[in-house]
Parts: structure tokens; C-alpha cells; sequence
């Protein structure tokens, strides 16, 4: 006789579009595991929609407090502006609940400290939307990699060169410290990178730049870097919001393989390619090819593995560490953009400013509050 897997209590904070037409799908898809109970959102009439939206019995509230207190989720899914993301995750993870945020997790390493507290008080666990990883082409590529199978990773590229607009940063959260927490390096090419840290692991040192070229923004419109991992591997790094043809990729060059991802907003398998090198035989390299099954890079993909964590009661992929390693890279590359020196991965601690805010209180860079 088999038992029917354990339906989560899951409650939505923030009801606008990364949530509609991203959590929900995702939920939608894990009907068997999920119930949709609660939804946050201090606009009245968009909460509404969204609870038409969504369909069944979905009870409406204006306060994550009053929510939590009232309806005891299981698990928090939070889809609000950055600024709003450390607060949520931490009085979700104090009421008992497990939270999947949006990027980023947080807006610096000492607000991330915080939610590591908080899970250490509660049992509970944080975890960061990447969906990038959880892709059956990334997966696959991952292990490979990891495997030795294409040989020693040498070098890297890790491209996220879209476009937006004046209209884009005319939203009041937008290009602002204290609001986004930073600029493409944070809000954009997160994703690809995080991707390219999970498929080479640790990095050593950075050396980066910055700039704010067209947007009136606090923080930068473009940043570039050059990173050494542990393993040797040397990579370049690009994100910018000011390239008309939009693309993201990530490039690995490998002893006896280049791996590649091109795609834009999200990937399946035919978005990857595998080139052998010269002296590869054909049989070898014919090993390299795609998974059978083809699991689009997805919230539903990651949700998925999310809740596989739950049924086993195990931290989650894309929390603790992991979810630190990828703000730690963000916080190095803006230290080194913003000193002009290169900096080592561990070297941000407690004291130094690049922990407790990503523009390090540069005179070019912080708000004038803070400059």
C-alpha cells in the first residue's frame, strides 16, 4: 500500500507578477504536495486579483505577521521588492516556517547573518530562488564537470547583457542601495553567475569594475570582473543593463570540452552544446549528450527539490552556505569595483563596510547619507 505524499501549507508574500505567473505555476504544478492557504499583499485590489487568481479557498492578508500568526504555513514563498526580503524570511522562519525568497536573499553579508541566526533558533530553513541550477541541462552539465568527465575547467565566461530603459528605473525601488540592494550586479546577472559558482565551486579572487554610464541611478548599470577559482579555472564576468541584444550565457572551456549556455530568461536541454576537443574520440564525447527527460530551468523544478528536502527533513539546495557564497561573490566583486584592488573570498568579515552594505560606504558610490 502506498502513502500519498504530505501536502505542505504554503503561503505566497507579495502577490504581483513574479509570484503570479512564477510561484503559482510552480505550486500549480505540485498540487499533490502543496496547498495553496494564505496570500500577502498591502494592495488590496491586486490582492484580490491574485486570490481570484489562484482559485479555491485562499484567505487575504495585508500583514506577513498577522498571516503567520493566524495561518501557521508550513512554508513561505516571498516574491516582494529586496528591501523587504530579510524581514519577511526572518518572521517567517521565527513563526516555524520554511521560506523560498526571490533574489536576492538579502541585501548584505550582516542581513544574511541574520537569517543564518534565525534558522539556527528556529530549525527552520531559507532558501533563495536560483532556478538556473535546477534544470535538467544544468544538472546534467554540473555533473560532468564535476566529474572530470570533459576534463580540467581552465576558462570561463559568464555573460548577462540585457536592456532596460528609463521607464524601467522609474520604479521607485529601482537603482537604489537601500531598496535593490545594487545594480545589475545584484538584481540581473545574479543568476548567471550563481550558476557559474555551481558549476566551478569556490572561487579565490576577483578583481572587478564598475560603472554608471547611462542610468541615473545610485548604483552601477554595468560591472565586469575577472575571477581565479581554487581550481585554477580563470573566468570573466559581464552584467549589464545597457546591451541592446539581450543574452545570457555561460562558457566553459574544459581540457577536453567547451560546455555552453545560451539562452535569455531561462533554459531547457537543447540550450546547451557540447564541442569536443580535437583528440576527443567520437564514442567518448557521444556520452556527453543531454538527459533523456528535458526539466526546463524553473520555479517548478526548484520547488520540487525544495520540498524534496522537507519530505526528508535536510536543509534545502540553494540555502546556508550556498546561498552565501553567491552574495559573498556579489558583495567581493562591488569591493573590488569600488577600491580598485583585488579581493579574496573570505576576506569580508564582520567590521569591514562591504558586509554591511554593498556600496561599502564609497564616497563615489553610497547615498549621500552615507558618503
Amino acid at each position: 500500500m502506498s502513502l500519498l505524499p504530505v501536502r505542505r501549507r504554503v503561503a505566497v508574500v507579495g502577490t504581483g507578477a513574479v509570484v503570479a505567473d512564477s510561484h503559482l505555476p510552480a505550486l500549480r504544478a505540485h498540487t499533490d504536495r502543496t496547498e495553496l492557504v494564505a496570500a500577502v499583499d498591502v494592495d488590496p485590489d491586486r490582492l484580490d486579483a491574485f486570490r481570484e487568481l489562484a482559485g479555491g479557498r485562499v484567505a487575504g492578508y495585508a500583514s506577513v505577521e498577522v498571516m503567520l500568526d493566524a495561518v501557521r504555513p508550513d512554508l513561505v514563498l516571498i516574491g516582494t521588492p529586496p528591501s523587504l526580503h530579510r524581514e519577511q524570511t526572518v518572521a517567517s522562519l521565527r513563526a516555524g516556517a520554511w521560506a523560498l525568497c526571490e533574489k536576492p536573499l538579502c541585501l548584505s553579508l550582516a542581513e544574511y547573518d541574520e537569517i543564518a541566526a534565525a534558522e539556527e533558533a528556529s530549525g527552520a530553513y531559507a532558501s533563495v530562488i536560483f532556478q538556473h541550477r535546477y534544470g535538467s541541462g544544468s544538472v546534467h552539465a554540473r555533473e560532468l564537470i564535476a566529474s572530470g568527465a570533459l576534463g580540467t575547467p581552465l576558462v570561463a565566461h559568464c555573460q548577462t547583457t540585457w536592456h532596460r530603459d528609463a521607464a524601467y528605473y522609474a520604479v521607485p525601488w529601482r537603482g537604489r542601495w537601500a531598496t535593490e540592494g545594487g545594480g545589475p550586479t545584484m538584481g540581473h546577472g545574479i543568476h548567471q553567475y550563481d550558476l557559474l559558482l555551481h558549476l566551478l565551486g569556490p572561487w579565490e579572487e576577483i578583481r572587478a569594475m564598475a560603472g554608471r554610464l547611462v542610468h541615473d541611478t545610485e548604483s552601477e548599470d554595468v560591472s565586469t570582473a575577472l575571477v581565479r577559482f581554487r581550481g585554477g579555472a580563470l573566468a570573466t564576468v559581464v552584467n549589464s543593463v545597457l546591451s541592446p541584444d539581450e543574452v545570457s550565457r555561460v562558457r566553459v572551456d574544459c581540457a577536453d570540452a567547451t560546455v555552453e549556455l545560451t539562452h535569455l530568461y531561462g533554459h531547457r536541454n537543447d540550450d546547451w552544446s557540447y564541442t569536443p576537443a580535437r583528440h576527443v574520440p567520437a564514442a567518448r564525447a557521444a556520452a556527453w549528450r543531454t538527459p533523456p527527460h528535458d526539466v526546463p530551468s524553473s520555479h517548478t523544478a526548484q520547488l520540487g527539490a525544495l520540498l524534496d528536502a522537507y519530505d526528508a527533513g535536510v536543509r534545502p539546495p540553494g540555502s546556508g552556505q550556498e546561498a552565501r557564497d553567491t552574495l559573498e561573490f556579489a558583495a567581493a566583486l562591488y569591493k573590488s569595483a569600488f577600491t580598485g584592488r583585488p579581493v579574496r573570498a573570505g576576506e569580508i568579515a564582520a567590521g569591514d563596510p562591504f558586509h554591511t552594505a554593498m556600496h561599502g560606504g564609497h564616497p563615489d558610490w553610497a547615498p549621500k547619507e552615507h558618503a
